[in-house]
């Protein structure tokens, strides 16, 4: 259920990613015109880099503050680094602002690894959740994919996969619309008594549990569209994510290939054009814009470090719309009893 909130704040890493502060200033902005300032940006990060770049933009009339942080975390910094060595950070300062209930989500392009941590300590875990974690979304034949984990968890024990379904369920029914979304457990065969022996327990876990388990799947299932949620520890899933990153580029190469060989060739692909672009926006990040930390007290998007305008606007959208359909709410419900 969607709860009325009539002033939500989303707190904006400004210095996150490879083309910040500009893509992300001009991203929120985009989101802000978009909604008719539906929602409040806190921009944190450099206030003079920031009043800069808000004045070049031109956001006369826009719903937004800027909130100083005098330190970036880079990517060559470890991911405790917001908690321990840059306090001053636009993560650090950010992410408290959302603990201290002075923001309602946080969204960030910047240091996966980092915003994961903080996201985790500084806002805690749901009661009940073992470890939260991120995933990433798959175009398929029937719609769209959630596989979780993405990266966040490589050692899983059954337990904590189990969470990840019951949180992927939630997430795809309540943002995506589908009722009673559909579970599948990545492994090496669709019988139960295959894979090691925390894929049999899981299996057991999920077989039994509140999510509408479908049992194991197979690695060509997941485009196939034959779960919605697909569970996986995070070893397997960032490999498969950095997989699926490389096709779209493989794709354009190929074709590009193709096409240069003779003439009747390069008219194929020009009458080809609009439909590949179309084929290809379904694989683009910047439709998702980023991906949930599920199981922490709070909302947390993160994104991906070349996120474009579009794609920092999409996180925004997708935070407000996180808060404003309860889903740590819907999470910690389904939690009860399941223990």
């Amino acid at each position: 259920m969607e709860t009325e909130r009539s002033h939500i704040r989303i707190v904006v890493d400004a210095m996150g990613g490879d083309y910040a502060p500009h893509n992300v200033v001009a991203g929120a902005i985009e989101a802000l015109r978009e909604t008719h300032n539906r929602f409040e940006i806190l921009f944190v990060g450099a206030e003079q880099i920031l009043q800069n770049e808000l004045q070049r933009a031109k956001v006369n009339g826009l719903s937004y503050r800027i909130i100083d942080a005098a330190q970036v975390i880079d990517m060559n910094d470890p991911a405790t680094a917001a908690l321990k060595q840059k306090k001053d950070s636009s993560i650090s300062v950010g992410m408290t602002l959302h603990k201290e209930n002075k923001a309602d989500a946080f969204v960030s392009a910047g240091h996966s690894g980092a915003v994961l941590s903080t996201s985790t300590l500084i806002l805690g875990r749901i009661e009940g959740i073992g470890r939260p974690t991120i995933g990433a979304f798959f175009p398929t034949e029937q719609g769209i994919c959630l596989l979780l984990d993405a990266g966040a968890n490589v050692d899983c024990k059954p337990h904590h996969l189990y969470e990840f379904a019951l949180m992927g369920s939630i997430y795809t029914q309540e943002m995506f619309h589908i009722e009673n979304p559909t579970v599948g457990l990545l492994n090496i065969g669709e019988e139960s008594s295959k894979g090691n022996e925390a894929a049999k327990d899981t299996y057991k876990l999920l077989e039994r549990g509140k999510v509408n388990f479908i049992g194991n799947i197979e690695g060509r299932d997941i485009l196939k569209g034959k779960a919605h949620v697909v569970v996986c520890d995070g070893f397997v899933g960032n490999i498969l994510l950095k997989f699926a990153e490389s096709v779209p580029s493989f794709l354009k190469v190929r074709t590009k290939h193709y096409v240069s060989k003779n003439l009747p060739r390069k008219l194929i692909g020009l009458l080809m054009q609009k439909t590949m672009r179309s084929v290809l926006k379904s694989m683009d990040y910047e439709e998702y814009g980023g991906v949930p930390v599920l199981g922490v007290n709070g909302v947390s998007i993160i994104g991906h470090g070349k996120s474009t305008p579009k794609a920092i606007k999409n996180m925004i959208l997708k935070a407000e719309e996180m808060v404003r359909k309860n889903i740590n709410q819907h999470i910690q419900e389904a939690l009860v009893g399941t223990r």
